[in-house]
């Protein structure tokens, strides 16, 4: 019985000790939000499934509805057979956000990236082309829109998602950008909220 009283201190000490590094885990993240327990409105409520017609009058080639508020892409299918929920990072500040409506011009598997000329003003140290790999930003898939430096991509660094963290493009988990990039056309109509 001894033994038992140790190991579930032991476990509850643990639990105790995880749930107070959270604040730790930004320190060294782009992540640049105040303080989570000061929000009224939090993600989860937010996180649901919507329906298409309120903001598309069709779903031809299909659509992608990014709510950046809720972080959340949703993905309707022509037929209206598919529809998706992921996760997003959204844009660090409103000024990197645009919204309104653009479409997908064209897909890439394994993108090469190269940081914007406004990008390369605030951070003259980055470098100025990355290829395809483990280190491009743009992770393994991206989707173009017609909003010239503006994609839907995918990233290697996990702790985005869900958070403000994008010098202005959508960002998903690797797979599922891979899952979105086999729905979406050349076409795809995006509107960004």
């Amino acid at each position: 019985m001894k033994n038992d009283l140790s190991r579930r201190g032991f476990l509850a000490a643990t639990a105790a000790m995880i749930g107070t590094g959270a604040a730790a885990q930004t320190a060294n993240s782009t992540e640049m939000e105040s303080d989570i327990s000061s929000r009224v409105q939090r993600n989860i409520s937010s996180f649901r499934s919507l329906d298409w017609q309120p903001y598309f009058s069709n779903l031809n080639n299909g659509a992608i509805l990014v709510d950046i508020q809720s972080r959340a892409l949703h993905y309707w299918s022509e037929d209206q057979a598919i529809y998706k929920l992921f996760p997003t990072s959204v844009p660090l500040t409103d000024d990197l956000t645009r919204t309104g409506r653009t479409e997908v011009t064209r897909k890439v598997e394994g993108p090469s990236w190269a940081p914007t000329p406004a990008m390369r003003i605030r951070n003259p140290e980055w470098p100025e082309f990355i290829g395809p790999g483990p280190d491009n930003p743009l992770g393994s898939h991206a989707l173009y829109l017609s909003w010239q430096y503006y994609r839907i991509h995918g990233t290697h660094d996990t702790r985005k998602i869900g958070r403000r963290s994008s010098n202005g493009c959508i960002g998903l988990y690797n797979e599922q950008i891979a899952e979105l990039f086999g729905y979406a056309k050349v076409g795809t109509q995006v509107l960004l909220i």
